[in-house]
């Protein structure tokens, strides 16, 4: 038979290994994965071997942790506490679905003992947390900042995962009392100097701290500390510090006690200092302050006091511009001659005769009576300002000869001595007359004797001679009344 044949195998097929198989999940205890979750240290996943849960839990509670203590927010506590619930049902439900399912004791009091020790830990520290802020408020509202700042320095790293919210204002409390220090300090420092700087840089401090609520005590006890310094020992320190209280007006706050303390104790300070500016001579302050308190206290029982300050100083002031005036008179025309000042505590200008203080040309007024002239300004009724002598009325003329020439005689005329005046009465500073005096004296005397030069001229008009009783009889009118 012939033909063609076709055989048919089967196919080669490769003997396969068995499929690999899922090892048997073990038996899981729900409640101890519940348990150890809630530790939110992902215990519960490390027992079902769910190790990147348990990283991702771990990671989770840290980073809540870390924003709860930076922010010290609320809302990032509500996360926590749901992030605790969602890893304790996670864990539940993960276990609930394991098909075996038994308890496992040891596991249970284990996880037990961590969560109750997790959760105890932060009820108490957060339990602290709330009896260190109640003394850190009472502290501050006893105004007592030492105490604040130590119940606030009580506070750990724990109080702060485990009540940030609640420790958080107490770091407030001690930013003020940290700013109050300094306060205090500068304070300090301008009752030590009288430095009305130093005063408005620690009350511009006292209102920052103010304007946040809460801290009126604490304000007060620093505010109370320094004003219960006053007075200092320096008088016009105090002056100086209490007239910036006065002046600074209200804020109707607590800081308004502050113009009490000013108003105690400024009248006694600005008497106080007038008077040590009087010693000094310092009279144009003195008299400054001795007025601000007739002005700002009118009613006070030192007025009087001040009023009489005041008139000492005004006269201090007048003789001192008087004097100098007088020390700058080198002529008729200059110093008090030509600007004449009142000083009236002087000697009253009234019948009799009277000292005088006789400026300019000393030719002739040198000559008078010790008992007419003074150089005091104080004890001078008078200011009498000569000019130089010029010709006053003519006596007599008379016909001279010169011995080298005897056919060119002279004729020379003999005149009173008249010297200007400016009289003043030094208790008003004003004009007295006479405006001038002659003095009379000899005249035509037998030999006139002269000098000349290259070419002889004769010897011109002349003066009578004078004699001391001829100039203070001149004179007498200008001193007597």
């Amino acid at each position: 038979m012939t033909g063609d044949h076709h055989m048919t195998y089967p196919a080669y097929d490769p003997p396969r290994s068995p499929a690999p198989t899922d090892p048997p999940a073990s038996p899981a205890d729900p409640a101890a994965v519940a348990l150890g979750n809630a530790t939110l240290l992902g215990i519960g996943y490390l027992l079902l071997r769910r190790w990147r849960l348990a990283a991702v839990a771990v990671l989770g509670t840290a980073l809540l942790l870390d924003l709860i203590a930076s922010t010290a927010e609320t809302r990032y506590e509500v996360l926590l506490l749901l992030w605790w619930a969602a890893g304790i049902a996670h864990g539940w439900f993960l276990a609930r679905r394991r098909p075996e399912h038994v308890v496992r004791r040891g596991q249970r009091a284990g996880t037990l003992g961590l969560a109750l020790a997790v959760v105890l830990t932060a009820a108490l520290l957060r339990a602290d947390a709330y009896g260190i802020e109640d003394r850190v408020t009472g502290a501050r509202e006893g105004g007592d900042c030492e105490a604040a700042v130590a119940a606030q320095g009580e506070v750990w790293w724990g109080h702060r995962l485990a009540g940030a919210p609640v420790v958080e204002p107490g770091d407030a409390v001690v930013e003020a009392c940290r700013r109050l220090d300094g306060a205090a300090a500068t304070l300090a420092r301008a009752a030590r100097s009288g430095s009305t700087e130093d005063l408005g840089r620690g009350f511009g401090t006292l209102a920052g701290v103010l304007s946040r609520p809460g801290n009126e005590q604490t304000v007060r006890t620093v505010l109370d500390t320094f004003l219960d310094g006053l007075p200092t020992d320096d008088s016009c320190d105090t002056a100086a510090l209490t007239a910036w209280l006065r002046d600074r007006g209200t804020g109707h706050d607590v800081l308004d006690r502050s113009a009490d303390a000013a108003a105690r104790t400024e009248p006694a300070a600005l008497v106080g200092c007038g008077d040590h500016l009087m010693s000094e001579g310092a009279w144009q302050q003195a008299r400054t302050h001795y007025q601000r308190l007739l002005d700002a206290y009118p009613d006070d029982t030192r007025a009087d006091e001040a009023r009489d300050g005041v008139r000492k100083a005004t006269l201090a002031i007048e003789l001192d511009h008087v004097r100098g005036l007088v020390e700058n008179t080198y002529s008729a025309d200059s110093g008090y001659c030509s600007e004449p000042a009142k000083y009236s505590e002087a000697p009253p200008y009234r019948k009799g005769t009277h000292r005088a203080l006789f400026l300019g040309d000393s030719e002739y007024t040198g000559k008078l009576p010790g008992s007419w002239r003074t150089g005091d300004p104080a004890k001078a009724a008078l200011v009498v300002c000569a000019g130089a002598a010029e010709n006053g009325a003519a006596v007599e003329t008379c016909s001279y000869e010169n011995d080298r020439s005897k056919y060119l005689p002279h004729q020379v005329t003999f005149y009173k001595v008249k010297i200007p005046l400016k009289v003043y009465e030094l208790r008003t500073g004003k004009r007295l007359d006479p405006r001038s005096v002659q003095i009379g004296g000899g005249s035509c005397p037998s030999v006139l004797r002269y000098r000349y030069y290259q070419y002889d001229l004769g010897p011109g008009d002349q003066f009578v001679s004078t004699s001391k009783s001829g100039v203070r009889d001149a004179f007498r009118p200008v001193v007597r009344r």
